[in-house]
């Protein structure tokens, strides 16, 4: 079993409550938009860390992270991206993919609104954190936790920080 805790579109910004709510994760996931190489090398301090670059990163984020991730946790085949849309909107860099080849968990960003939707059509979790940073539109600052077993996920919990 792994606790994961999952943060996007932290934008150079990140919150010290993190910290404690991420404090049992096992790993921490960021799907894009770090803002600053900073904000990795605290996060990695803290917890391995796995992660995409966002369209705001800069270069040096970029050599470190890749635009799409795909990997194995237990049993689970996960695809993290920055800018991936939802089911019924996939975005249009993914849509043929992820049809082809569905992941049973789909993770992305950008949007800043928080999602939470099962793709019945590919049997598919697919998860948006929000936005952890004080950058954009969103007015709840958001993050994700959740428990993967075999092939379960479970024990999703909704994090809200202080507004922005």
């Amino acid at each position: 079993m792994k606790i994961i805790g999952l943060i996007s579109d932290t934008h150079g910004y990140l919150d010290k409550a993190v910290f404690k709510h991420f404090e049992k994760c096992d790993e921490i996931w960021h799907a894009g938009d770090f803002g600053t190489i900073e904000i990795v090398e605290e996060l990695r301090a803290f917890k391995p860390l796995r992660g995409v670059y966002g369209n705001i990163d800069s270069h040096a984020i970029r050599t470190q992270f890749p635009e799409h991730l795909k990997f194995k946790c237990e049993e689970v085949k996960v695809w993290i991206t920055h800018i991936g849309g939802y089911p019924g909107k996939y975005a249009p860099k993914i849509r043929e993919e992820i049809y082809d080849n569905p992941p049973g968990l789909f993770i992305s960003g950008h949007s800043h609104i928080l999602k939470v939707i099962y793709d019945k059509k590919i049997s598919c979790l697919h998860l948006n954190p929000g936005a952890a940073g004080k950058q954009g539109w969103h007015k709840v600052r958001t993050l994700l936790r959740f428990c993967i077993s075999e092939e379960k996920i479970y024990n999703l919990e909704l994090i809200e920080l202080r507004d922005r």
